[in-house]
């Protein structure tokens, strides 16, 4: 039985607010401009991000990184992909114990990077108004829920960085021993307050994991200074 560590995501946030408060009280470019930008990726890491955010005072923005699934097995992640089409590839998943190489086809690959990009450009409208972001020399602050294949996580953190931020740390509350070594090659700063084994459920970790609704999501977002419909 895995051990359960957070009561909810709120509880979740506010421990790795701890983690982070040294960030509290980052300067102010400007009165609309925060140096520091949480930016989250939902629909859970919106609860962490705007929990953090009201306690480091940083600007609540988000970041959607969708997963893309294998043809012959849907709950197998076999990469993620953002609305620019920067994409991170698994070109393995590990089953029965052991690294099984799986062949997609690129066609297959192309067909669902069309049509993640087109579905995460509509709901950035939906939750920010808009696609366009200013990271440059900011503190960028990535958060999620938790961290399992790293797919999401690793798109997210990638396209991040050609954004020229001024520092890039990943933070969550859960995440596998070997998504956090990979992503210390890609953060400056990765935060993590318990590392998990690759075969664990991030959700096992939280006494309450009710899914995040797209509604509870832009509710928070309509409420962030990111939100800006033009």
């Amino acid at each position: 039985m895995k051990p359960i560590l957070f009561q909810n995501r709120e509880k979740a946030a506010r421990l790795l607010a701890n983690e982070l408060i040294w960030l509290k009280g980052e300067k102010r470019e400007d009165a609309d401009n925060l140096s520091l930008v949480i930016l989250a990726i939902p629909r859970g890491g919106v609860v962490i991000g705007h929990v953090i955010a009201s306690i480091l005072g940083g600007k609540l923005d988000i970041l959607i990184s969708q997963k893309i699934v294998s043809p012959y097995n849907f709950n197998i992640t076999i990469g993620a992909v953002v609305h620019d089409g920067t994409s991170y590839s698994l070109t393995k998943y590990t089953g029965g114990g052991e690294d099984t190489m799986i062949s997609i086809p690129r066609r297959y690959i192309d067909e669902q990077v069309s049509h993640t990009v087109k579905e995460i450009k509509r709901r950035l409208e939906r939750f920010r108004g808009n696609n366009t972001y200013n990271l440059n020399n900011k503190t960028v602050l990535l958060v999620d829920d938790g961290i399992a294949t790293g797919a999401t996580m690793f798109a997210a953190a990638q396209w991040v960085t050609r954004q020229k931020p001024k520092e890039l740390i990943v933070a969550v509350p859960v995440a596998t021993r070997e998504s956090v070594d990979k992503l210390s090659r890609v953060a400056d700063r990765t935060i993590v307050i318990h590392c998990c084994s690759s075969y664990d459920n991030v959700g096992e970790h939280y006494m309450d994991f009710t899914e995040v609704r797209d509604d509870e999501v832009e509710s928070i977002m309509k409420k962030s200074s990111s939100y800006n419909r033009s």
